[in-house]
């Protein structure tokens, strides 16, 4: 698996937001990815060093158009923490 088609984006919210200033920073990712395959791409994508993955499934919620009820697709979300002097530029807006 190419490592540029495991991270699909990155997660901008306020709970991601509030984990950022942890150290943590969360990504939607394919759904046939591993947490060894999404440490790697984040570790060589973004020149850092991952020190843990955390990985779920998140799932489709509930949505009406007019009279029809259908759901949104299923995701997968994946968190990964980084030492406290690393940081990824692109959430920091260098």
């Amino acid at each position: 698996m190419i490592y540029e088609d495991i991270l699909l984006e990155p997660v901008l919210s306020e709970k991601a937001n509030l984990l950022r200033e942890q150290g943590k920073y969360v990504f939607k990712v394919d759904p046939a990815a591993n947490k060894i395959q999404i440490k790697e791409a984040v570790r060589r994508l973004f020149n850092v060093h991952p020190v843990a993955c955390t990985v779920m499934v998140v799932g489709g919620k509930p949505k009406r158009q007019r009279n029809r009820a259908g759901y949104t697709s299923t995701w997968k979300k994946a968190i990964v923490r980084l030492p406290k002097d690393e940081k990824i530029g692109i959430f920091e807006g260098v």
